[in-house]
């Protein structure tokens, strides 16, 4: 058999530089903890959910934990099991609750994968169009009811509709060569993902066109598979031409972005009693003066 050349490390567009993710090289045994009796301060850290998930399950291991640390380190488990979503986007300003998601565990099926076995590029943003339509049927179902048939038209080419003028998309998991070693992680069947859309910045009342992040989420992986950059034109079809945001789409954005940065905010201080917790777990079992592991035998 013909031996397989490794294929070339990506290079970023911008910089031509090689590009070798960081986890790859990363020890997955290192603690980002110190000794500090600091009060921690979350990180940006795409891999903060994993980590404090490692971490916390590195202080269990090691045993010497008393009830009530045995019961704070069941409290931070459950915030990290059943609120990841939001540790991961809401940290961010995307709103993850069922009303204000786009797709909320949707499921990746064997046919959207392609030759290669892992999900085909272009559905990635067939999700982030189909999301989009969900996040603005959701303004006409939960949050402004009275302009049911105006936001549900938003959709259609009748009267004030929008259209997509670009889409950008960057796919965070990837496949290269190290070595003779191949790095594999892209997104396969089967999963579920999850879609959220938030806005860029508050539009304001003479723009015909707005800005959204999208982060499509692997619900298997607990983090962003992909991230898209939405331009979105909002257009007169009656008319023929590009028409400022009408009123009730103001109204409703502004409540949005306000909600927006409400969520940072909340997600950030919640970060924060996760690292509290963790790190005095740390400081009682394996970070401490004269720690000896518990190894499970008779005393």
């Amino acid at each position: 058999m013909k031996p397989r050349l490794p294929i070339p490390l990506r290079t970023s567009p911008r910089h031509g530089t090689l590009q070798i993710p960081t986890q790859c090289l990363r020890n997955s045994s290192s603690n980002p903890a110190s000794s500090s009796n600091e009060p921690p301060t979350p990180t940006r850290d795409p891999r903060w959910l994993s980590d404090m998930k490692a971490r916390l399950g590195k202080c269990i291991m090691f045993g010497g934990l008393d009830a009530p640390s045995i019961s704070n380190a069941a409290g931070a488990l459950r915030i990290l099991s059943t609120e990841w979503r939001s540790l991961v986007a809401g940290r961010e300003g995307f709103l993850v609750d069922k009303k204000r998601a786009g797709l909320l565990r949707h499921k990746v099926v064997w046919g959207e994968q392609d030759s290669m076995s892992h999900v085909n590029n272009v559905t990635y943003v067939r999700w982030a169009e189909s999301a989009r339509v969900n996040w603005t049927n959701n303004y006409a179902v939960h949050f402004d009811p009275s302009h049911r048939r105006e936001w549900a038209e938003l959709s259609m080419p009748k009267g004030v509709g929008m259209i997509l003028k670009s889409i950008r998309t960057d796919y965070k998991f990837w496949r290269f060569w190290f070595w003779f070693l191949m790095i594999e992680q892209p997104m396969t069947y089967p999963d579920h993902i999850s879609v959220f859309h938030k806005l860029r910045s508050m539009p304001k009342a003479t723009d015909s066109h707005f800005v959204l992040d999208v982060m499509i989420m692997s619900e298997l992986r607990q983090r962003p598979a992909a991230r898209c950059v939405e331009d979105i034109v909002v257009y007169d079809y009656k008319k023929g031409q590009k028409t400022p945001l009408p009123p009730f789409m103001l109204d409703a954005f502004r409540k949005t972005w306000e909600a927006q940065e409400a969520e940072k905010e909340r997600v950030e201080e919640r970060m924060k009693d996760v690292l509290s917790a963790v790190r005095s777990m740390e400081q009682k079992t394996w970070d401490r003066e004269g720690a000896v592991e518990d190894m499970g035998g008779t005393k």
